[in-house]
């Protein structure tokens, strides 16, 4: 996987990209802010380079797709609820 590659240091330099420049992204900005292709992405995921173009164009995901995306970077996905000023974590069961 691809996660497993990245050091220590390449996975805080993300986090500390992603933590200062936005607290939005799509799915193709958050693999450029890793500094990987949509080739890279499709190795890791197993799948054609295509796929990965079609899924980061797409404007609805299931969640599983997203979490293998993300796991693939080398994060987690959380879903989060807002009820007004309240928010409440969803947890996956």
């Amino acid at each position: 996987m691809l996660a497993e590659r990245r050091t220590p240091e390449q996975i805080a330099a993300l986090d500390s990209r992603v933590a200062a420049a936005v607290t939005e992204m799509d799915l193709r900005e958050l693999r450029v802010a890793a500094g990987l292709t949509q080739e890279q992405m499709a190795e890791a995921l197993k799948s054609a380079q295509s796929e990965i173009s079609r899924l980061e164009k797409r404007d609805d995901y299931r969640l599983s797709t997203l979490r293998e995306y993300v796991h693939a970077l080398g994060g987690r996905v959380e879903i989060i609820a807002t009820f007004g000023n309240r928010r409440v974590r969803l947890r996956a069961s």
